[in-house]
Parts: structure tokens; C-alpha cells; sequence
């Protein structure tokens, strides 16, 4: 009993720390934010993983993707968004992509966020084993980039954006 009472604690974990992946359909009916782009310096953490992200597309035959900076600004701040609301979501996920769509000429957008694991494997890992999270590692993009942050208590909070050009 033990042992089942652990593999449903985990399970739990696992669908809190990783919210559903979204794509250009998703419309949060924000009329307004405004888009506060800053240039980051890539953290270990994120260069780690988009190689993994690369190298499992490679794995696939898939064309690897190339990082952007004005995705990793749009990225930055959602995660920043994230952090500073305790909240791990797809808010305003309609304002960036449209962003992205009028500023770099995206013609598709998406998204994979998640927070708490604590390795670019591990995070990556959890992406592969969800469905929606997988079609967004493996679908038709060009480009695409990440940010981390960790909030006051030291968790991670990701958010991963893809786009298609």
C-alpha cells in the first residue's frame, strides 16, 4: 500500500508541475499587455536545454531548431510573469504569440511551460513523456528558445516557446 500511496503522490507531482502545453488555438481573451522585452544572458540551464531539445529532435531525423533572442525575451517574460505570481500558466499566451507573429513574422506559436524540476533533464524528460509537451518538441518549427528563473524559495520555473517561420 505504501508503495501505491508513493507512485499517486508522484503522479500528482508530476501533472502540478507540468501545465499543458499551448498552441496559436489557445485565446486568453487578454486585450492588452504590454510586451516588456529584455536581453538576458543564457543561463547553463537553458543552453542545456535546448541541446537536449536538439539532440532528441536529431534523434528523430528532425531538422534541429535554431534560438532566437526575441523568443527568449517573450519567454523571459512570461517565466518572469510566473515567478512573480507563484503560478504556473499559459496567461496572456494570445498576447505573446501575436507579438511574435507581428515582430519576427512567426506564422505559428506554442508553447510548453512547467516549474519545480530542479535539472534541464529532468524538465526535458517530463516534456517527452507528455503527449502535448512532445508535439511541441517534435512539430514543424524553425526557431525557439527558453527562460529559467528560480523564484525566492529556489524553484524553477521554465517556459519554453517554439515558433515556425
Amino acid at each position: 500500500m505504501k508503495l501505491f500511496s508513493k507512485v499517486s503522490a508522484l503522479a500528482l507531482l508530476a501533472v502540478m508541475t507540468l501545465s499543458s502545453c499551448t498552441t496559436d488555438s489557445f485565446d486568453d481573451n487578454v486585450e492588452t499587455l504590454e510586451m516588456s522585452l529584455v536581453e538576458t544572458q543564457a543561463k547553463a540551464i537553458e543552453l542545456e536545454i535546448l541541446n537536449l531539445i536538439n539532440d532528441h529532435r536529431r534523434s528523430l531525423g528532425l531538422k534541429a531548431l535554431e534560438d532566437m533572442s526575441i523568443v527568449k525575451s517573450v519567454a523571459y517574460s512570461h517565466t518572469d510573469y510566473m515567478v512573480d505570481n507563484d503560478v504556473v500558466s499559459h496567461d496572456n499566451f494570445y498576447t505573446r504569440s501575436s507579438f511574435l507573429k507581428s515582430n519576427v513574422g512567426a506564422k505559428k506559436v506554442s508553447e510548453n511551460v512547467a516549474y519545480g524540476f530542479g535539472t534541464a533533464q529532468g524538465v526535458v524528460n517530463a516534456w517527452i513523456k507528455s503527449e502535448n509537451h512532445k508535439a511541441n518538441l517534435e512539430g514543424d518549427y524553425t526557431n525557439f528558445d527558453i527562460s529559467a528563473e528560480k523564484n525566492d524559495n529556489g524553484r524553477w520555473y521554465f517556459t519554453n516557446i517554439f515558433i515556425k517561420k
